[in-house]
């Protein structure tokens, strides 16, 4: 009958979600059967009798419009969970047959050398040239002063 859960799942949806159409359905039968009775105004001299023949029916019409409301709401609502249960059904997960392919090698990737820049090579000379060194001065001996001299200008 029902395989999976899924199905089970399905089958409550529409289950909930018809119950709800069948109420509602009933719901507007009664509203309509309500609205096309045949309606009489009471004409009398006497107001005080006047006033206790209409309010009877004007409750009892009361109670039935609340009654209709009452199962068009509860209607509607089960008919919304109904809805909402088929809509979050889990998805079926299907699963894409393998195909048996021959095992071919890979092809292996072979290190690639980087070319680097080929240092200058200086044919040697006959005289030997002399080296100059740069010392660059030290930043600390320098920053000493200009230190002092900014403390002073903001004094």
């Amino acid at each position: 009958m029902l395989k999976n859960f899924r199905d089970k799942i399905a089958l409550s949806g529409i289950t909930v979600l018809m119950i709800g159409v069948a109420l509602l359905i009933f719901t507007f039968i009664s509203a309509y059967g309500f609205l096309t009775q045949s309606l009489t105004i009471i004409a009398s001299e006497d107001l005080v009798h006047t006033f206790g023949e209409a309010l009877a029916p004007l409750i009892a019409s009361c109670i039935r419009i609340m009654y209709l409301g009452v199962m068009g709401w509860t209607g509607s609502l089960i008919t919304i969970r109904g809805v909402t249960i088929i809509a979050h059904m889990p998805q079926p997960t299907i699963v894409p047959k393998q195909k048996q392919v021959a095992a071919k090698p890979k092809p292996r990737l072979l290190p690639q050398k980087t070319k680097e820049p080929k240092e200058e090579v200086r044919a040697p000379t006959s005289t030997p040239e002399q080296e100059i060194m740069v010392i660059p001065p030290e930043e600390a001996s320098q920053s000493q002063p200009q230190q002092k001299q900014s403390h002073e200008k903001e004094s």
